[in-house]
């Protein structure tokens, strides 16, 4: 089932363009000039119920515009985006009861109360029967290890203690989809690492889509299958991610101590990186020369220590944008 559509999905804002300086600031107070700027530029996509997307790109990537679209807070400019077959920006208060949203710069609990007083309005707000309030608060608790911090005021949590926090918040009313936009930024690995797992558990549990984005790759490598990835509002690759990285990764590179003398020649495809003899560093490339094959060519020049490293996603990412 196809929970979320977006089709030829556009978002430009009207920015003031004036010249510098005071001359600048007055002529622009009688003759305001403005330009256009594109945040999202005809984005397509599809998203099944029960997936978990990492939804990633650098900083101004249009990341955090297109859920601000899919959960009602911006209307788009152009095209369309349905969740559940509503329109969020049309049917804000519907759709807000079928999604959690998280951005991980901003706490959407109330910063001077307890952070129960929070989760109390917040039942009032979607009208969560008590018994799946209660059942919610308990598991959330649980897996959060949120007891000792219900009765405290929101601006006494640490940064991590708030985004869990703030996450269980955000599933109190049991919604179907959730959007989380950079939710470990900052934390710790404790934090991120719990994070991880209740994002894991309440897919598997409740079916939930998740629709995550996040620089931290570890996020995206732990929790995600698919990815699409964007770059100056444009989609740039939507697809798995083990054909993302064997696309347009497959490096590796293979340390190693030689025990006879150095090595004088290796096969097309493989490269001497460092010579530091007796130790070395070789590097190649699976679509060239597959990892395995190198290992063979190594070890007949007789070897007392061998190191393999794989090159990672955020590795991969960065010489796509680099």
């Amino acid at each position: 089932m196809v929970q979320i559509i977006a089709e030829n999905l556009v978002k430009e804002y009207q920015v003031p363009d004036r010249d510098p300086g005071l001359r600048g600031a007055v002529k622009a107070l009688f003759h305001p000039r403005y330009r256009g700027i594109t945040a999202i530029d005809h984005i397509n996509f599809s998203i099944e119920k029960g997936e978990i997307v990492g939804y990633i790109g650098p900083n101004g990537a249009g990341k955090s515009t297109t859920l601000k679209m899919l959960s009602g807070i911006l209307y788009p400019t152009a095209g369309s985006v349905t969740v559940n077959g509503l329109v969020p920006y049309r049917d804000r208060k519907r759709n807000a009861r079928q999604i959690g949203v998280v951005f991980g710069n901003r706490s959407q609990l109330y910063w001077d109360l307890p952070v129960i007083d929070s989760y109390q309005l917040n039942r009032r707000l979607y009208d969560i029967p008590d018994a799946i309030y209660r059942e919610n608060l308990a598991y959330f608790t649980e897996i959060f290890d949120l007891g000792d911090l219900l009765n405290q005021p929101v601006r006494l949590l640490s940064l991590g203690q708030k985004m869990r926090a703030t996450i269980a918040g955000a599933m109190l009313h049991s919604p179907e989809i959730l959007f989380l936009d950079e939710p470990t930024i900052g934390l710790d690995v404790t934090s991120k690492l719990k994070i991880r797992d209740f994002i894991r558990q309440i897919n598997q549990k409740s079916g939930t889509t998740v629709i995550l984005t996040s620089h931290d790759m570890g996020d995206i490598e732990s929790l995600c299958e698919r990815i699409i990835l964007i770059d100056e509002g444009k989609k740039k690759y939507d697809g798995p991610v083990l054909e993302f990285e064997n696309t347009f990764g497959g490096n590796y590179s293979i340390s190693f101590k030689a025990v006879s003398a150095r090595p004088s020649q290796f096969p097309e495809g493989l490269t001497l990186r460092e010579d530091n003899a007796p130790y070395y560093v070789v590097t190649g490339n699976e679509k060239q020369v597959r990892l395995s094959d190198a290992i063979s060519v190594i070890n007949q020049l007789g070897i007392e220590e061998l190191e393999m490293k794989n090159q990672t996603l955020e590795e991969i990412i960065n010489e796509y944008f680099g």
